[in-house]
This record gives C-alpha cells, structure tokens and sequence, in this order.
C-alpha cells in the first residue's frame, strides 16, 4: 500500500528515488519527450546567454546527468562551470558525459550537494539555472532564495520547467498522457520501488503554474523578468536579472 502521496519530497525518498532511475534517465527523458528535451535546453540557453553578462561561472542547479552544464559547455567559451544535485549515481553519470571537456582543459566541476544549501559563497555565479529540478526541491522558495544569493549582482537567474499548455484539446491530451501513459512504461523499463515514473508525472501536474513562479522571482528582487513558452507551452522558460538595489530578506 501507497503510505505516501507520490509528491513527496523528503529527502531521502528524492535521493534514492533518482539513484535507482540514473541508468534509464536520459533515455527515458529523451523516449518520453521524442527528443525534444534537447531542443528546450539548447533554446533555453541561447536566450539566457543572449541577455546577460558575457563572463563569469555558470551554476548548474539539480544538474541530474549535466545536460543542461553541457548545453551551456557548447554554447560559451572561458568560463567555469558547475553543477550540483542530491543523487550520486545521476552526478557519476554527468561526470563521465563530460569528462572530454575536462580533457580540453575547460574547468568543469559537478558535484552532490543540497539545492536547499548551496555550498558557495555569495555572488560567485553569473548565471545559476535549473532545468527540469525545481518542483523536485522539497521548499521552492528556498530553493529559489539559495540561487539568488550565489548569484553576482545583476547576474542572471534562469528557470526551465514544464508547464500546462493553454489550450483545452492539448491540456487534456497532456494530463491523460502524464497519468496514464508515462507512469506505465516508465515503471515497466525502469523498475525501481520508488514508484518514480509515478511521482515524476504527479510532480508536474501539482507544480507552481509560470505565473506563480514569476511572483516567486518577484519577491526575491529579481527584474526584467521574462518568460518564453516552448512547445505550446509544455515547458516554459522563465529567467530575470538579480537587482543590485534589493536583496533576499
């Protein structure tokens, strides 16, 4: 019997949650997406890259296997690049899909940690991101407040998640393929007794709408704040600049 919601968070359950799916994550995310995963994170980092400083580390925040570190890798030169996330197995997989960079001598560095407490010092990222990871952080606005303070002033801050499209037919079509679809051959290829690819889906259906996120954002300081949906909105940007004037209470 099922003694608690699919949605939760505790950390533990996070952790080994993620460990048990690592071998099947990336083939799964791109089976489940037909590959339209890579396209979100190579068009969500152009524009990131287009509107902020052109220098300065990058911070991959629940980096999972580094997709999102290597997108920002391909895309930009002489900076130094960092990911972190709770799961072991998912930052050993990202460490061996990068380890080429490291051969060219690009300074890159992923490492297990907590979202919840950055361990970097304050104002040392010019651009700190999180794709698909934050509605997986058991406190949002924690999260959020962590990636605000390791983030330089007028640095950017960037959110890369899925959403609910707007239009009915699609909206429908959507939640019937997240509860009922995805959760079975996700389970049935990636066994695991974590009921993972039933909480991945559910995690998406209960997590805050963009408009909630841009209010989150809002309330930290961060400006300019803009959003792109991709897709027909099934996930959604959205990114702002950390204003030197105000700082997180």
């Amino acid at each position: 019997m099922q003694t608690k919601p699919f949605t939760d968070k505790s950390p533990e359950k996070i952790r080994r949650m993620f460990d048990s799916i690592a071998p099947w994550y990336d083939f799964l995310n791109h089976f489940f997406s037909l590959g339209i995963d890579r396209y979100w994170r190579r068009a969500a980092v152009k524009r990131i890259l287009s509107e902020t400083i052109p220098e300065g580390s990058i911070l991959d925040v629940c980096c999972g296997t580094g997709d999102l570190t290597l997108e920002f890798l391909k895309q930009t030169k002489n900076r130094e690049y960092y990911g972190i996330d709770f799961s072991p197995e998912m930052v050993n997989i990202g460490l061996r899909k990068i380890e080429r960079y490291k051969n060219n001598g690009i300074p890159v560095r992923l490492m297990v940690g907590d979202a919840l407490n950055l361990p970097f010092e304050s104002g040392s990222f010019s651009i700190v991101a999180v794709a698909f990871g934050l509605r997986n952080v058991g406190n949002t606005e924690r999260g959020l407040r962590e990636m605000f303070r390791v983030c330089k002033q007028d640095g950017t801050i960037a959110v890369l998640e899925f959403s609910m499209p707007e239009r009915p037919i699609l909206s429908t079509a959507y939640r019937f393929y997240f509860r009922s679809i995805l959760p079975r051959i996700g389970q049935f290829l990636a066994r695991n007794q974590s009921n993972a690819y039933h909480y991945l889906p559910e995690s998406v259906l209960t997590f805050d709408k963009p408009k909630e996120l841009v209010q989150r954002l809002q309330l930290l300081g961060i400006t300019n704040i803009q959003t792109q949906p991709l897709t027909f909105g099934i996930a959604t940007l959205i990114w702002g600049q950390k204003n030197a004037n105000h700082s997180a209470n």
